[in-house]
């Protein structure tokens, strides 16, 4: 499904979301009507960690990422929503419920958003909605879960081997440009800079790739594989 979505889509977008397909034509109107909409640009942030937001909101298109930061400082990329995705602030059921991660433009992205004063009226009377919504919270917890586990459970290079694993399926070729910087890295698997430096000369201590001040190449798949299990 293309979830590129304009504003004067909006209305027949929801009708295709499992979130709102239950809607009838007129409220899924009226909701588009609430919208509130936001453009932002690579790094540009929509909301902070700690701040009350009592927002639901849609990536239109675009991804942002969900990072969560450290009394020292440190981050976690938890997560990275793209197009057609929804989430909320835990502020949008709690009162007073701070916002866990900061929601950031991982790049050019647009966003609906609706209040929970405009829009709990419309879970109230539709128990379809909040049926949905409860599945979709099912899904976070999941992922939330695997997040958990992955950093209890597999050391840093077997984190770092995954996240490169996971970049070269997508690049659907054994050569990845370095797109991500080594704190992008370092946020996403959870540890240092200096931790990643050290694990990727590792990997090309023992062959597993070839490292470039300008790619990653692969050359041990099986290798990385091995790490990733533990083994």
């Amino acid at each position: 499904m293309d979830y590129n979505i304009r504003m004067t889509d909006l209305a027949n977008f929801l009708r295709r979301h499992a979130l709102f397909s239950s809607l009838d034509d007129a409220t899924r109107d009226l909701l588009a009507g609430m919208a509130q909409f936001r453009t932002l640009q690579k790094g540009e942030t929509l909301a902070l960690q700690g701040e009350m937001w009592p927002y639901l909101f849609l990536v239109a298109e675009g991804e942002l990422d969900a990072t969560k930061i450290s009394s020292e400082g440190r981050s976690l990329l938890v997560t990275t929503f793209r197009a057609g995705e929804v989430f909320w602030g835990p502020a949008f059921f709690q009162d007073g419920g701070p916002l866990l991660a900061t929601l950031e433009a991982h790049e050019a992205a647009r966003v609906f958003l609706w209040s929970r004063e405009k829009i709990e009226p419309l879970f109230h009377q539709n128990g379809r909605m909040g049926w949905e919504l409860c599945r979709l919270m099912i899904q976070r917890m999941q992922r939330a879960s695997a997040i958990v586990e992955e950093l209890a459970f597999l050391p840093v290079s077997g984190r770092l081997a995954r996240l490169l694993l996971e970049h070269f399926d997508i690049a659907g070729e054994p050569v990845l440009e370095r797109s991500l910087t080594l704190d992008e890295m370092a946020s996403r698997v959870g540890t240092t800079r200096e931790m990643v430096c050290r694990a990727l000369y590792r990997f090309a201590d023992r062959d597993l790739i070839h490292v470039t001040r300008t790619e990653f190449v692969l050359t041990n798949r099986e290798g990385l594989s091995r790490l990733v299990e533990g083994s």
